[in-house]
């Protein structure tokens, strides 16, 4: 896009590049940050900058935590179950789990899914560190909850027989929730029940 000028053009096909941001909606942004007033947009130019030098992941589990603290909350928290480990993609379907108020156990996040032609492959993820975690003889059991898609459940797959000589118990989210689906749009009930009714993998 071109025409407002470099540095309008820049912000617009910066924004463009978020996820979800479209063409237009990149320039309604871009344009929305020029008319509010400056302390503002500088605001949000600070927050990003500080999200990006503070924000890192967990060292145990791949969550987003604080740079002083090398461990989340999760982690740190004493009375969650660290023998019952929840295996989701992202951070986002954690909080979605956790918003469900249901579930005891600590988590360990991928970081993706496999997914072999955006080159997502084994490596890309953090799958290495959760067998190292199941090998520690720890964690009694694994809950698979990778989203319910081909590639979610490819990668669930892949897991459960990289570990199936290990001793421990394997499930996955029971299907109350619809496949193609993504847990991020679950409802707190729906996650609820799917915890409570998994099933072995």
């Amino acid at each position: 896009m071109a025409g407002y000028g470099a540095a309008l053009d820049r912000l617009t096909t910066t924004l463009g590049r978020l996820p979800g941001i479209g063409a237009k909606s990149a320039e309604r942004l871009a344009h929305h940050l020029l008319k509010c007033p400056v302390d503002e947009a500088l605001e949000l130019a600070e927050a990003i900058r500080s999200a990006k030098e503070q924000v890192r992941h967990c060292g145990r589990c791949f969550h987003l935590t604080e740079v002083e603290e090398p461990l989340c909350s999760i982690c740190r928290d004493e009375r969650r179950d660290s023998s019952l480990v929840c295996v989701v993609e992202q951070s986002r379907d954690l909080l979605a789990i956790e918003k469900s108020g249901s579930y005891p156990g600590v988590y360990h996040v991928l970081l993706g899914r496999l997914a072999p032609l955006q080159g997502m492959g084994p490596d890309q993820l953090t799958i290495a560190a959760l067998e190292a975690r199941v090998r520690e003889r720890t964690v009694r059991e694994l809950i698979m909850a990778t989203n319910p898609n081909l590639e979610g459940d490819g990668t669930a797959l892949y897991i459960a027989q990289r570990l199936q000589e290990e001793p421990v118990r394997i499930t996955r989210l029971a299907r109350g929730l619809a496949s193609g689906s993504t847990l991020e749009f679950a409802s707190r009930d729906m996650l609820a029940d799917a915890l409570t009714g998994r099933q072995p993998f």
